[in-house]
């Protein structure tokens, strides 16, 4: 009998910042700053071996893609490469890029999309909705070359995406208010539609039907449109995780990125074996989800095996022992480790508040308050580069 060899592992990683001035502390909502800040990088990186800026729907916002890697080493350093080159193009114009997923005191009312066809059609398909998108996210995408093993894994895994989510939350504030969760990003998210946790499907064609009965309708183009926490990517063989976070400490980021590789790395390992993850319900997997979102690692998530609410980081001992194998197989024992980390230092979500009661309780104003958020969120999108 032949020897399994395990399917080449490949991984990108795409990442949206905000532009602040460093001065105040506010949005730079700015088409012409955006559009140089782009060129330049584009200029400075190789497309082809690095990885991709692009404009994001706001003007006061730029995405990173990487290109397709083989190692979570290979995405670290070209991340490192595109958060440098957009952090030193921002800053020739003095500006600074922050890895949050909302801004601290940003007033949605008060910015632009960016003007572009696409971001003009978004914004007039869902209005007041699409408005609100003060917002900045993280997606990995893992490769999963098999169409039908694409949409096994698609149930299976989303068991795990509140455990990650914990891991990323980095939007406890919305337009100067603290929001009490962890993660208000999910709240302004959810309000588009296609969006939350993916169905349930028992085949790639009926994943297909799905999609093509929307496409008939006129609803959506493609399956570009559904915007759900993870999807199978309408265009490349990938899974595509978004329900995270973007992390602020990009250590953070590649950490949560390896996790959710050797994830599916252990699901593919029980699929060889005959086994596999048990499909739980959405109803129990959204009860995590806002759990994740709420209170971050605080108040623990439910274990549905045993009915009990546990703390995080025994969940998160029980994860890393579950992909241990694969972490070794993947090369990044240590990244994933790197998760602990993590928990010890808190969070962006848990770090900004750090900062923010710490203000308050020097008696300072909410305009200086917030002003120190935004300070953090600064030093520490370039600290890991």
């Amino acid at each position: 009998m032949a020897r399994y060899e395990p399917p080449p592992y490949t991984v990108g990683i795409e990442e949206e910042y905000l532009l602040v001035d460093p001065a105040t502390g506010e949005l730079v909502s700015e088409q012409e700053l955006q559009e140089a800040i782009i060129e330049e990088v584009k200029a400075t990186v190789s497309e082809d071996d690095v990885g991709m800026v692009t404009p994001e729907f706001l003007k006061a916002q730029v995405e990173v893609g990487t290109a397709i890697c083989h190692s979570i080493q290979s995405a670290r350093d070209r991340l490192r490469i595109l958060r440098t080159a957009v952090a030193e193009a921002a800053g020739k114009r003095g500006v600074a890029p922050i890895a949050s997923s909302t801004h601290p005191t940003a007033r949605w009312s008060h910015l632009q999309h960016t003007d572009k066809e696409r971001y003009a059609m978004l914004a007039n398909d869902l209005q007041e909705v699409a408005r609100r998108l003060v917002i900045s996210g993280m997606h990995v995408h893992v490769g999963v070359a098999d169409n039908e093993h694409r949409i096994d894994l698609l149930g299976q895994i989303a068991y795990f995406l509140p455990h990650l989510l914990v891991l990323t939350t980095s939007s406890p504030f919305w337009q100067g208010r603290n929001t009490g969760l962890k993660c208000y990003r999910l709240a302004v998210f959810d309000e588009l539609p296609r969006t939350g946790l993916p169905e349930h499907f028992d085949s790639w064609s009926h994943y297909e039907k799905h999609v093509k009965s929307l496409v008939a309708a006129g609803a959506i183009e493609d399956g570009s449109k559904l915007w759900w926490d993870i999807r199978p990517h309408f265009k490349f063989p990938t899974l595509e995780m978004r329900i995270a976070d973007i992390c602020t400490r990009l250590d953070d980021g590649i950490a949560v990125a390896a996790t959710y590789s050797c994830l599916i790395s252990m699901l593919q390992r029980l699929r060889r074996k005959n086994q596999r993850w048990r499909n739980y319900s959405n109803m129990l997997i959204q009860e995590n989800r806002w759990r994740a979102q709420r209170y971050g690692a605080d108040k623990g998530l439910i274990d549905f095996g045993v009915t009990q609410t546990v703390p995080y980081p025994d969940l998160l001992d029980e994860i890393l022992e579950l992909i241990a194998e694969d972490a070794d197989r993947l090369d990044c024992t240590e990244e994933v480790a790197h998760t602990r980390t993590i928990l010890q230092r808190g969070t962006s979500a848990d770090n900004q508040l750090r900062v923010f009661n710490a203000a308050k309780a020097a008696g300072k104003s909410d305009s200086e308050t917030f002003k120190e958020v935004v300070d953090w969120l600064i030093t520490a999108t370039v600290a890991d580069l």
